[in-house]
């Protein structure tokens, strides 16, 4: 109970305060693509945008949007170091609109992470990536 309280409170409280990352925080598709091997890339998005394409190699770890989502956030880095390079993305719907990118990052924050960045999604994944001709995977994992 103490833990979905937790997820609350930052969801909650990134909701409220705005953004929660800086310019030097966010990364384009371009810059991501060009090195999809060496940050750990974490799909905060939603289930079943996840299961009908996702980026190579990445991660799925919850809806940043809901308590859950950020538990399973937290069980998906459960090992990894505070420094550890850490891409999220998401792609569900227009950055400005979407609701697990702010939440995710500010979590991720709030546990201590220092090298994460946020792949900036203008408009949806299908747009700024898979249209891109960005390496995808179709097969859920």
């Amino acid at each position: 109970m103490r833990k979905l309280l937790i997820a609350v409170v930052v969801l909650a409280a990134s909701l409220l305060a705005g953004d929660p990352w800086t310019a030097k925080d966010l990364v384009q598709p371009k810059d991501v693509a060009a090195d999809i091997k060496t940050p750990l890339l974490l799909h905060v998005g939603f289930p079943v945008l996840y299961r009908a394409s996702h980026i190579p190699g990445s991660i799925y770890a919850g809806p940043g949007a809901k308590p859950e989502g950020i538990e399973e956030l937290k069980k998906a880095l459960k090992g990894q170091p505070k420094d550890r390079a850490i891409v999220l993305y998401c792609g569900c719907c227009p950055w400005e609109k979407c609701p697990n990118m702010r939440p995710a990052f500010a979590a991720l924050r709030e546990m201590g992470y220092t090298n994460v960045k946020a792949m900036v999604v203008p408009e949806n994944l299908k747009a700024d990536w898979t249209d891109k001709g960005y390496p995808i995977d179709r097969r859920a994992e």
